[in-house]
């Protein structure tokens, strides 16, 4: 290995030092029940126990409602490059002993060290 592929070795395990969380990832797939021979979309478990980070960042809104600005916290997940989370799935995250529902909402940005895909709540699948 080259030096700078050593370097983004490292630079990958910094980065992932920072993953206090797990997150497991749900896809709605077609399942053929073996039986009745009939197929239907089922929530499936895709990835299980996955470390990440749930990170958040506020955006301040220049709109006052009832008198006051608003501001809005963005979730975004930081989770290794080479894990594929679809658009649409249900991403279960665990951290800091609490556990929330969330939906991919956009592409991930992905570097060679990590990605970061920003969340939504999840409200139900599309």
């Amino acid at each position: 290995m080259d030096v700078i592929g050593k370097a983004m070795e490292q630079s990958r395990k910094a980065i992932e030092k920072f993953y206090k969380g797990t997150c497991n990832v749900y896809e709605r797939q077609n399942v053929t029940d073996a039986d009745i021979h009939i197929t239907k979309k089922q929530e499936v478990l895709v990835l299980e126990n996955q470390p990440c980070k749930l990170s958040f960042t506020s955006l301040k809104a220049t709109d006052m409602q009832g008198g006051a600005a608003t501001v809005t916290q963005t979730p975004k997940l930081f989770i290794a490059p080479e894990i594929n989370i679809k658009p649409g799935s249900k991403i279960e995250v665990t951290q800091n002993n609490a556990t929330k529902l969330y939906q991919r909402s956009g592409e991930s940005g992905k570097f060679t060290t990590h990605q970061e895909i920003v969340l939504e709540l999840f409200a139900k699948y599309a």
